[in-house]
Parts: structure tokens; sequence; C-alpha cells
């Protein structure tokens, strides 16, 4: 599914990752842990094609993205890689099936059929009744499973997720994280997690521990529910 190999980067003068090599296979829920200015984000926002390495290759099912030139990358991105974000970061001005929509929207997918498939993940994530709130009138917990259903909406191949439980009350939190499992039973959904939240990540297949800018020796760990 996803293969990293000797990725580097730098901000001015701090070197933020030093070479990190891993493989994520297909339907792994992988978690991404260490403390602050490990590298963690840096590393997801390059897996997922939101940053360039200066030095490496990603690969995600078979295609080289770091080869891609930007049109192309664009049109990866939003067929094949969907994003759940601390902060949710839906759009304030549009419904929850709006805002479920954008990336198939984007994708020039008919409106009807965007707007089915939108209802059909909604539906699936207990939200049949709010699909015509905006974010103000959702809860926190409702407008990160709204997040989860736009993230979805493309049928992507995999879900990269930075700290998406990290806003939420601790029985957000857990509905949060047993509905990525659920996804995973439902869907055979591939995710790759960056989180401070151990309880999640001790729920993983596996966990990649950071610290320095480099990937840790990790005993075998298979969470999983």
């Amino acid at each position: 599914m996803i293969t990293a190999h000797d990725i580097h980067k730098q901000f001015g003068t701090l070197e933020v990752l030093k070479g990190i090599d891993l493989t994520i296979g297909d339907g792994e829920v992988v978690s991404i842990v260490g403390k602050s200015g490990a590298g963690k984000t840096t590393l997801l926002n390059i897996l997922g094609t939101l940053d360039k390495a200066d030095r490496g290759e990603v690969i995600i099912n078979g295609t080289d993205v770091t080869r891609l030139p930007d049109s192309q990358l664009s049109a990866f991105r939003n067929q094949h890689i969907g994003f759940i974000f601390q902060f949710h970061q839906l759009l304030p001005e549009f419904t929850a099936i709006e805002n479920v929509m954008m990336p198939a929207m984007i994708a020039g997918i008919p409106n009807s059929k965007a707007r089915c498939r939108g209802q059909e993940l909604l539906e699936f994530l207990g939200l049949k009744d709010r699909t015509r709130h905006k974010p103000s009138e959702l809860s926190g917990g409702e407008r990160q499973r709204v997040a989860v259903a736009r993230a979805l909406m493309n049928k992507p191949d995999v879900i990269f997720a930075d700290e998406p439980s990290g806003s939420l009350d601790t029985q957000n939190k857990q509905e949060l994280h047993r509905l990525f499992f659920d996804l995973r039973k439902e869907f055979n959904q591939t995710f790759v997690i960056v989180t401070h939240d151990e309880s999640l990540a001790q729920m993983s297949d596996r966990i990649i521990r950071m610290a320095d800018g480099k990937t840790l020796p990790q005993p075998l760990h298979k969470g999983g529910e």
C-alpha cells in the first residue's frame, strides 16, 4: 500500500526527518507517536502528498508520488487520499452534506451521485438527521464524524489523520477511535494516524515511534479490535 524510503526533510538549518523508511500494508491501522518536535506531522504531510521531501521516495499503491508533477499530484490526492485533521476544518458556510460532497465535486462527480454517496456515509456514521446542519449547529463529535465522511467520499486508498481526537472529550474520543475500526471492518480502510493518545495507539495494528527525526526499533505490536 505505502512504501517510504530514505525520507529527508529540512527547514532552514533544522533537519526534521533524517532518513525515514517504512511500509504500511493494505487495511492496516497504524499509529505514529512521539514527543512534540519528533517529526510526526512532517512525515504524515509527506506521506499524504501535502508536502514534499527533500530526498527520498513515497510509493502509494504502485505510484511513485514523489515523481508526479503538481497537476497530477493534486488529482492523485483527490482520488486516492483522505484527510482528517484535529479541528475538522469544515467550511462553516456549508451544511454537513455539502462539506462531505466537496471532494467529489472537485473530482467532477455529478452532483446527484455525490449527494447520494454523501447521504449514505452520513447515515452510516449516525448523522442521518444532521445532513442540513451547518458546523456551528453540530457538536464536536458530530463535526469530526462529518470530517470522516468527507475523507471517505472518494473511496480513498488511505486516510491520513493528524491528532483526529485531540480536540474531543473522552466519550467522543472513544467513539471516534471505535469508528476507525468499524470503517476498517466495513471498507478494509487503511489509516495512518499521528496521535498523542496512547489508548488509540494501543488499539492500532502497529505503532511507529519517532524521536529526533527517526523511527525507533519497536517490538512486535498487534492491537486492533
